[in-house]
């Protein structure tokens, strides 16, 4: 009697994996930021309409409803940064975006505020709020939401104030001013932090070390102040700096606008 012959193994067809043509494309990210053009013309319409608001209220004098509109950018962006301890993209880059837009408007005649800056010192305004913030963000002193925020700010003030603006201030001047203001209330609340939660030789180290990084960062030596900061990261007490940096910009703002006044 024959034995029956050996049945082979079968292996049930493994399925095809799905086919990908994204071509290394994050298409969340894509759509992100193809809505940031329409977020930036929801801020021109709102500088409008805020110009036309304080005109019907005020109609002597400094028009500022689009300072009130850049005001209320950087509150709300300073109290998710607050909540969060980041400052999402969909604030900052429209702002950006928005005060370019302003400053181009102007160049071309549009009424559309009281602004006197045209395209190019909003422009201006946009690189010089990130170059006085670089050297504490290459050292990781603050994040890549508050530069952009800063960014946001001096584009509009550069847009608003100009080179020529009613109120005697230069746009540039008014970000710079602006970003010491904001040094001084983050210091201060730098400070309030240390003494809440009695850190003072921990902090005091690490505020020496940050020196440290700025002497390297002034010499050159970017990479090494990365590295350094990147290894202080654990032990570093995370502060939200878009609040200092907001509260300076409309103390600024304020001071020179109401007060000088």
């Amino acid at each position: 009697m024959s034995s029956p012959a050996p049945v082979m193994p079968t292996t049930a067809p493994q399925p095809l994996a799905p086919h990908d043509d994204s071509l290394g494309i994050d298409r969340a990210f894509v759509l992100q930021m193809a809505r940031m053009p329409a977020l930036a013309v929801l801020w021109v319409a709102a500088s409008f309409l805020a110009h036309l608001a304080w005109a019907a209220v005020w109609p002597e004098g400094l028009n500022a409803g689009p300072l009130v509109v850049i005001s209320v950018g950087m509150i709300l962006a300073a109290v998710i940064d607050g909540w969060a301890l980041k400052v999402p993209n969909w604030i900052t880059l429209p702002l950006v975006l928005s005060g370019w837009a302003l400053g181009a408007l102007h160049d071309f005649g549009v009424p559309v505020d009281a602004g006197t800056g045209g395209f190019g010192v909003a422009v201006l305004g946009t690189f010089m709020g990130f170059f006085l913030l670089l050297p504490m963000l290459a050292i990781r002193g603050v994040g890549e939401g508050d530069v952009k925020m800063q960014m946001g700010f001096g584009a509009w003030v550069g847009a608003y104030f100009g080179t020529t603006s009613p109120t005697g201030l230069h746009g540039l001047g008014v970000v710079f001013w602006a970003f010491c203001f904001g040094a001084i209330v983050g210091g201060a609340f730098g400070m309030v932090i240390i003494l809440i939660r009695r850190q003072f030789s921990q902090n005091a180290g690490i505020v020496r070390e940050i020196f440290n990084d700025l002497q390297l960062f002034g010499t050159g030596q970017v990479s090494a102040a990365t590295r350094q900061a990147q290894a202080r990261r654990s032990r570093w007490t995370k502060l939200p700096y878009g609040i200092p940096l907001c509260v300076g910009f409309i103390m600024y703002l304020l001071y020179m606008l109401v007060l000088m006044a």
